[in-house]
């Protein structure tokens, strides 16, 4: 059994638990890491508590944890489940593609949709678009000699084709002029 240390009042107490001073630690056993999430940049466990309902799971942050053990579990099981999963998409797909040709013409479009932005190797014509619905902005590129666009990260767009970048801003400008000293007195002028 894994033991986690908190403080007294911070987790769920059952009925039959003997009352014991507020300076002293209470232990509570975690019995299983449910679930897994990131928080603000913290990662968190959703923990099942021995001896207390699945009402009193609760979120804990990995640093307040002592249970590697239970820890390092969950993670083998959540990598388990992912790569079966990936497996079985694997497997539909080459079950559904028929004779040998299909298959190794499918192969070739698939390697050909690996290389995506840059790493196709085509040269940039301009920028379509962006989004930063990622998290990170990315532009719309639209390639020279090719009817496909791609995202490509802004950085990377930057540092590889400055002028398209330049140029995509350019057109979205919008300048505002404000009017001279001379302009404003004939305003002013007009009022009176």
């Amino acid at each position: 059994d894994i033991k986690l240390a908190t403080q007294a009042g911070k987790k769920p107490k059952k009925a039959e638990e003997e009352e014991q001073p507020e300076e002293e630690e209470e232990e509570y056993v975690v019995e299983k890491v449910l679930d897994r999430r990131v928080v603000k940049g913290k990662v968190e466990f959703l923990l099942k508590w021995k001896g207390f309902s699945d009402e009193d799971n609760t979120w804990e942050p990995e640093e307040n944890l002592d249970c590697p053990d239970l820890i390092a579990e969950y993670m083998q099981k959540h990598k388990e489940k992912e790569e079966k999963k990936k497996e079985s998409k694997r497997k539909a797909a080459s079950e559904t593609s028929g004779d040998g040709e299909e298959r190794g013409s499918k192969r070739k479009k698939e390697e050909g949709e690996k290389a995506r932005g840059f790493g196709r190797g085509l040269q940039p014509e301009r920028i379509i678009g962006a989004t930063d619905s990622s998290g990170e902005l990315m532009f719309l590129m639209k390639w020279k000699n090719s009817d496909e666009a791609d995202l490509v990260p802004a950085k990377e767009a930057n540092v590889k084709c400055p002028q398209v970048v330049i140029s995509f801003y350019e057109e979205r400008l919008t300048w505002h002029s404000y009017p001279t000293e001379e302009e404003e007195k004939k305003e002013e002028d007009k009022k009176d």
